[in-house]
């Protein structure tokens, strides 16, 4: 499905955070394991099964604390039962290490979406990808609310780094500045724009780039 996993390693504590592990925890816990690196946190940004599939093993076997939206609580719990978890309302400092990642809320692709932030980079989940933006149309989805995160994404610093959920853009990563010039739904002009190309039959489609 094209998902992207990131590990996020402070460099003098060792310790690092996972975001959304669904597929493949054997192949990250090998990955932390070969830097010495130890998982303390899971970075959950939606609870979308591609998104949190794995997450009950990652917890099992690294005994690290799961972080997502608070309104996603429950359904983060169906997949993870053993997990502890802990609710965001938005504005949190998660310490990992001598890292402090902040908890920015960006709702509209479900009820409760989360980016992270963390020296100047952002991992956005299904929010927002490299030229596009996530569906509405699943349960939970609203236009408006996916308008007012994007535009809470667009005022961080340009030069942001951009982590998206998905390879769908034509490149794995970009920059708040480069989508804020290139990308479609963040080039519209007001909330009802948006609405209308993120609803409409002409929305652009995410696609996936040439490896």
């Amino acid at each position: 499905m094209s998902n992207f996993n990131e590990l996020i390693a402070c460099k003098n504590s060792q310790k690092c955070a996972v975001v959304d592990p669904a597929f493949e925890v054997d192949r990250l816990l090998r990955e932390a394991q070969q830097r010495k690196w130890t998982i303390t946190a899971v970075l959950v940004t939606h609870t979308h099964h591609d998104h949190v599939d794995g997450v009950e093993e990652m917890v099992r076997a690294t005994g690290a604390t799961v972080y997502v939206g608070a309104g996603e609580v429950e359904s983060l719990r169906r997949a993870a039962p053993s997990a502890k978890i802990v609710g965001l309302h938005g504005g949190e400092t998660i310490e990992v290490g001598e890292l402090k990642i902040a908890a920015l809320p960006t709702p509209g692709h479900t009820v409760a979406g989360t980016s992270y932030v963390v020296d100047g980079n952002v991992f956005t989940g299904d929010t927002l990808f490299v030229g596009g933006c996530g569906r509405t149309d699943f349960p939970g989805g609203d236009a408006p609310t996916l308008w007012q995160s994007l535009q809470r994404l667009a005022a961080l610093p340009e030069e942001t780094r951009v982590y998206p959920g998905h390879d769908y853009g034509q490149t794995p990563t970009s920059t708040i500045a480069w989508e804020k010039t290139t990308n479609p739904y963040l080039l519209c002009k007001s909330e009802a724009e948006f609405v209308a190309l993120r609803t409409g039959k002409n929305a652009p489609r995410p696609q996936k780039r040439d490896k």
